[in-house]
């Protein structure tokens, strides 16, 4: 635990003067879906004890992410949000002194986690936009070879926060054949986001392998990440061990928890559309209100995260080293709108902020408006 601290993406929200407009945390700002409030009333109106439940979790849940996925519930892992399932993946499958592949930038939970399993992150660079870039991926395998040292995890996220950057399918074919290659490797791949596309689908992991182990959750696309309800698809033999850290974790995912989860996953398709209908919505009014230095950068492939290089004004150049942090302060401090300093998600991140676009709109307009006049003031 030496070192370890509240994440930069939260302790720069928590500093935060209470006046500010939050563009910094990843949720969604629209209503959670009607089928889900309906199922938690008729749950607690029903008379009845609120069990723990078995350890696997309901199997109503189990059976709703396996419809979704294709696949068998023992193919499925429910746990207490994608988090949990990564820890618990992490914890079952690493020893001390095992290395794991993480994306820079990338989601800085990754490196924390393989910390508390006594496994050291080293970070792989991302291709142009944020892309998965095989190549690159490769090098780094190389790099630390095949001996004491050698990545024993890769972790993958698609699209990907901070950047929403997509992966192709042949991208995640060379990834998985690389993977295949190197005995004893694990391929993760946290997928969160990807039904929270703009034009495209974005392709799963498990359409190109079912070696691997995908994490999702309702948190994202589903509009839910106070229910704290994900899960992991994998071969039962790699879930099996996972399954039992998360039961010393959590016990199971809360009961009313995943009776809303299974009402939302069966209604995806009406949830799923309207979700990316709010997630278009809010992706326009950066369009049509944003300054003209964020309008210009364009959307991503997924996920509502705008990842900007800090103006010109805040640094040598546009994006300069050690000017994100700073220039997110100010922001903070004295132009009233919380983002994300990029250094937050790995050093690819230096010179860059987050900014998060998912929630209410009314928020998203002010903060815009407020970061279009600082801008002005600081040049």
């Amino acid at each position: 635990m030496r070192g370890l601290d509240t994440s930069l993406i939260r302790s720069f929200a928590l500093d935060a003067p209470s006046a500010n407009i939050s563009l910094a945390l990843g949720e969604p700002g629209w209503p959670l879906p009607l089928v889900a409030r309906l199922a938690l009333g008729d749950w607690a109106h029903r008379p009845g004890s609120c069990t723990y439940g078995p350890n696997a979790g309901l199997p109503e849940l189990q059976a709703a992410v396996a419809d979704r996925a294709g696949c068998r519930t023992d193919e499925v892992m429910l746990t207490a949000g994608s988090q949990a399932a990564l820890y618990a993946v992490m914890t079952a499958h690493l020893d001390p002194g095992d290395v794991v592949a993480v994306p820079d930038p990338g989601f800085p939970a990754y490196r924390t986690v393989a910390r508390l399993a006594g496994a050291t992150a080293v970070a792989y660079p991302m291709g142009s936009a944020g892309t998965l870039d095989p190549a690159a991926l490769a090098a780094t395998l190389e790099q630390c070879g095949t001996g004491p040292g050698a990545v024993r995890m890769v972790v993958l996220n698609h699209p990907g926060n901070p950047t929403g950057a997509g992966a192709s399918r042949a991208a995640l074919e060379q990834v998985a054949e690389l993977c295949e290659r190197h005995a004893g490797l694990l391929l993760v791949s946290d997928e969160v986001y990807r039904e929270l596309y703009l034009e495209l689908p974005q392709p799963s992991l498990r359409e190109v392998t079912h070696e691997g182990i995908v994490t999702e959750s309702v948190s994202k696309a589903w509009s839910a990440p106070g229910l704290r309800v994900g899960w992991a698809l994998g071969p039962p033999g790699l879930l099996s061990p996972a399954r039992l850290v998360h039961n010393a974790m959590n016990t199971a995912p809360a009961r009313p928890s995943q009776v809303a989860a299974t009402a939302l996953l069966r209604a995806s398709d009406d949830v799923l559309p309207a979700a990316r209908a709010e997630l278009r919505a809010r992706w326009q009014t950066v369009r049509d209100q944003g300054p003209a230095w964020l309008s210009s950068l364009g959307t991503p492939e997924g996920g509502f995260y705008l990842w900007a290089p800090v103006p010109a004004a805040a640094g040598a150049s546009v994006g300069a080293s050690g000017s994100g942090q700073a220039w997110a302060r100010d922001l903070r401090d004295r132009g009233g709108v919380t983002v994300v300093p990029g250094s937050a998600f790995g050093p690819a991140g230096d010179g860059h902020v987050r900014l998060s676009v998912g929630g209410p709109l009314d928020e998203l307009a002010e903060g815009l408006r407020r970061i279009a006049a600082f801008s002005q003031e600081a040049s």
